[in-house]
C-alpha cells in the first residue's frame, strides 16, 4: 500500500514516477523499500493519469451510492420479518408449555 501512497505523493508532485523514486520515497518515510515491489507499481502505472483515474472513480461511487442504498434497505426489512417470525414462533413455544 505504501507504494501506492508513494506514487499518488510523486503524481502530486508532477515527479517521474519510476521505480528509484518509488522507492526513495518509501525510504524517506522510514520503511525498507522492496525494489520488485517498487518495479511492478512503477510498470503498472506506466501510462496511466492517475488524476483521471481519481476522477472517475469518484464519479462512479456518485452514481452507485443511490443505487445500493435502497437494496441495503430491503436486506434490513427481510432480516427483521424473520426475526418476527422466529419471535412469533418462540412465544407460540412458550404458552404450549403453560399448559402441560
Amino acid at each position: 500500500m505504501e507504494y501506492i501512497y508513494a506514487a499518488l505523493l510523486l503524481d502530486a508532485a508532477g515527479k517521474e514516477i519510476s521505480e528509484k523514486s518509488l522507492a526513495d520515497v518509501v525510504k524517506a518515510a522510514g520503511m525498507s523499500a522492496d525494489e520488485a515491489m517498487a518495479k511492478s507499481v512503477a510498470t503498472s502505472l506506466k501510462g496511466v493519469n492517475i488524476k483521471d483515474v481519481i476522477k472517475n472513480a469518484q464519479n462512479v461511487q456518485v452514481a452507485a451510492a443511490p443505487a445500493t442504498a435502497p437494496a441495503a434497505g430491503e436486506k434490513k426489512e427481510k432480516k427483521e420479518a424473520a426475526e418476527e417470525k422466529v419471535s412469533e414462533e418462540q412465544a407460540a413455544g412458550g404458552l404450549a408449555s403453560l399448559f402441560g
